[in-house]
Order: C-alpha cells, then sequence, then structure tokens
C-alpha cells in the first residue's frame, strides 16, 4: 500500500467553514424534526426538556461558528473541536433516546467521515477511537425507551444483538473511514498533477513569447546604443589622451559595442527560429528531439522512418514536444545500451514506436501506466524513478493532441505506441 495516499501536508488541512455550518444546520433541523415526531406522534416518552436544552446548545454553537469565527477555511484544529462537540452531542441524544438501539446511532460516526476527507490522519484517528469508545458506552448504558405496538413496558433485546450493531457500525466506521482518507489523497494528487500540467504547457507558451519579446527588445534597443557609441566616440576626440577619463570612455564604447552585438545575435536567432517555428515535419522533429538526447547520453539511440510515406508538416506544439520528449527520455533512461525509434505513417495515421532494451515496465505498475505518482517495488524502476508525473504529464499533452497510447513488454525490453490521427495534425 501507498501511504504517501494516507497524509496529508500542512496547507491542505482545512474544512471549508460553509460547508461544515450547512452541514450542522441540517443535522440540527433533522434532530429537532425526528425528536418531535418520536414523542408526540409515535408517544414515545423520554426526557424531551433535556434533548431540547441540547439541540439548542449545538444551534448556539454553528452560530458562534457562523458569525464569530472570522475565516473561510478552518484549519484541522478548528475543525475537529467542532467536530468533536458534535460526536458528543449527539452521543447525549442518543443516550436520552434508546442508545445502541436507536435507528439514528448510525449517524454517529458522521463527524469521523468527514475528518477523513479534508483533515489529518492524526484528526480522523482521534475521533474514529472517541467515536468507538461513545459506542461503547451507549451499547450497555442508554436510557431505555418503550417500543409502539408492544405489550411490554420496556423492550429489552439480548446483548448479542447489541453488540452485533456495534460491531456493524465500527465495520462501516473503519471502511468508511479509510475509503474517505484515501479518496482525499488521490483527489489531492490529481488535482496536483493537473496543475502541474498547466505549469508546463504554460511555460512552453512563455518560452516562445519571451523570443518574440527579446527580438522586439533588440530592435527597439539598436537605436538607443548606437547613438550611445556616436556620443561616446565623440567625447573621446574632444578629451583626447586625458588619463582621467579616457579609459572610462573606451570602456563606454566596448560595453556598448558588446550589448550591441549580444542584441544583433538575439535578433539573429529569432529570425532563424520563426523559419520552423509555424510548422515543422514530423520526422525532423523527432531526428530534432533524439538529436538532443544525444548530446547528453552515450546510448544508442536510433531513429527509423523508412515508411513515413507522407513527409508531414505539423505545428510545433509544446505539447508534442514535451509528451514525445517524455517519453524518448524515459526509454534512454531505462534502457541498458539502445533505444529505437520507428516513424510510420499512412493516410489516415502517423505511429511512433519507442522500444528500448531495459527491464520493461514492471508488472505491479503496468496496469496503472499514465496515472500520476505511481510507485514500483521493482529495483530497476526505484532506482531510476520517472514512471508517475511524467508519464502522466506526457500522456495527457498527447491524448489532448488526439493521440491514443499503448505499453507493452517485449522479449527486449519496454515499448511505447503513439497513434496520431493524421487529420488532427494538419488541422
Amino acid at each position: 500500500m501507498d501511504f504517501s495516499t494516507l497524509f496529508r501536508t500542512k496547507e491542505n488541512l482545512n474544512l471549508d467553514k460553509s460547508t461544515l455550518t450547512i452541514l450542522r444546520y441540517i443535522a440540527i433541523l433533522g434532530q429537532f424534526a425526528a425528536i418531535n415526531i418520536v414523542f408526540f406522534y409515535l408517544d414515545l416518552k423520554f426526557p424531551i426538556k433535556e434533548t431540547y436544552i441540547i439541540i439548542f446548545i449545538g444551534l448556539l454553537t454553528n452560530l458562534f461558528l457562523q458569525f464569530k469565527i472570522k475565516v473561510i477555511q478552518l484549519k484541522d484544529t478548528y475543525a475537529s473541536l467542532f467536530l468533536l462537540y458534535d460526536l458528543f452531542q449527539l452521543s447525549a441524544l442518543l443516550y436520552l433516546t434508546g442508545g445502541i438501539l436507536n435507528p439514528f446511532i448510525i449517524l454517529l460516526i458522521i463527524p469521523t467521515i468527514v475528518s477523513s476527507t479534508f483533515l489529518s490522519m492524526g484528526t480522523t484517528i482521534i475521533l474514529g477511537v472517541i467515536t468507538s469508545f461513545l459506542l461503547f458506552l451507549l451499547t450497555y448504558t442508554h436510557l431505555h425507551l418503550p417500543l409502539p405496538g408492544v405489550d411490554t413496558e420496556i423492550f429489552e433485546v439480548p446483548n448479542f444483538y447489541k453488540q452485533g450493531i456495534l460491531i456493524a457500525i465500527l465495520i462501516g466506521l473503519i471502511f468508511l473511514s479509510y475509503f474517505g482518507i484515501r479518496f482525499a489523497g488521490e483527489t489531492k494528487k490529481r488535482s496536483e498533477a493537473l496543475n502541474k500540467l498547466q505549469e508546463v504547457i504554460s511555460k512552453e507558451y512563455e518560452l516562445e513569447s519571451l523570443g518574440g519579446q527579446a527580438a522586439a527588445a533588440a530592435h527597439s534597443l539598436g537605436t538607443p546604443l548606437a547613438t550611445i557609441t556616436v556620443v561616446a566616440k565623440e567625447l573621446k576626440k574632444e578629451i583626447g589622451d586625458d588619463g582621467r577619463y579616457s579609459k572610462d570612455i573606451d570602456l563606454l564604447i566596448s560595453q556598448t559595442k558588446r550589448c550591441s552585438d549580444i542584441l544583433k545575435q538575439i535578433s539573429k536567432k529569432q529570425i532563424e527560429e520563426d523559419i520552423f517555428l509555424s510548422s515543422i515535419k514530423f520526422e525532423d522533429l523527432l531526428e530534432e528531439i533524439v538529436n538532443s538526447f544525444k548530446e547528453t547520453s552515450s546510448k544508442k539511440i536510433e531513429l527509423s522512418s523508412q515508411d513515413d510515406k507522407n513527409k508531414i508538416n505539423i505545428e510545433r506544439s509544446p505539447e508534442i514536444i514535451y509528451g514525445l520528449r517524455n517519453f524518448i527520455g524515459n526509454a534512454i533512461k531505462f534502457s541498458k545500451s539502445k533505444v529505437k525509434i520507428y516513424l510510420k505513417s499512412n493516410d489516415k495515421e502517423v505511429t511512433v514506436n519507442v522500444t528500448d532494451d531495459g527491464p520493461g515496465f514492471p508488472d505491479d505498475i503496468f496496469n496503472f501506466l499514465g496515472e500520476p505518482y505511481i510507485k514500483s517495488k521493482s529495483k530497476e524502476t526505484s532506482a531510476n524513478a520517472g514512471l508517475g508525473l511524467g508519464t502522466f504529464l506526457g500522456k495527457t499533452l498527447l491524448e489532448k493532441q488526439g493521440a491514443k497510447l499503448s505499453f507493452k513488454n517485449n522479449q527486449n525490453g519496454a515499448e511505447v505506441k503513439i497513434d496520431f490521427v493524421l487529420s488532427k495534425l494538419i488541422s
């Protein structure tokens, strides 16, 4: 089991105040309605004044929560105190109205379930233990109520029946709390992954726009720098060989020239990039990505495009570039010595196969590939990492461009197959 899903960081330990307030108002109204129906309609006699007082105090605490606590999100400590009060408040009502035999006894687990979804695991465990203790008390200590339709004044059931109800509720408490913790953890991780995805896309587009801004700056600063150079040279003529100022003026001229050269390079680079910025052959894009890895890796990387029947031009999409780089990079990372990239196309689709001679995808995570934050127990994988968030981002970005991905293990390693719909690539 991945225990990372059970724990939540401090910044996520909070509960929306309005959510808790509404839930408590619903609980108070439900308690008030149930008490009155049972007492007046079903004619079951119990200390109704005491129940009214308990419900009224609950109402006051909720009004305090709503109007006196000036926060939107309740931190773990504050939220746990209100949930703890709700436990004791409901337990008191249940004590006065039949204890474990009250049909509403199941509602006693709600505060713990709420905690498991929004608050820390420690808070959830504490509330769970207290809930269990209160359930034990209500099993053996409570006011007995007559049962409508039964002639006996007090309806008694065997202890084993009460114990069965207790065990059933405890099982439900454990199961639902565990589910709430896991659900909240997975939701948090997916939210982080999607935020990371958005960040990656934003950075790619930011880099593209930055190049255009740099070129514009180079053009705009060219004239002021030229003016500074002319003025500096005129000053040097006027001053002559005066050692007090000539060195400073020479430095000014040289640094101005240096700035001009840098801006010329930026502008030139931008012009060169503009040639292929709008479109590029798919084969050339793959070759460009492969060459970038060849500069940093000693492993053999082969690119084959013999079956590329359609030499199509595609936009240099950041999504496609990042996605392809991710899977090619993973193949290089996990391979022993060689990676093969096979490009083929026909009238309907373009396919990229990436294979390596590594250990392959671990069996324990194979069915979860493409999900965020997965971890394998495989020694080869854990030593290198890279199959979690990166794979999720790469898969999501490529699917956004209409691609379909499949994973499999061959005799010699792992294989990733990426199928693009031709019409979506060139549209």
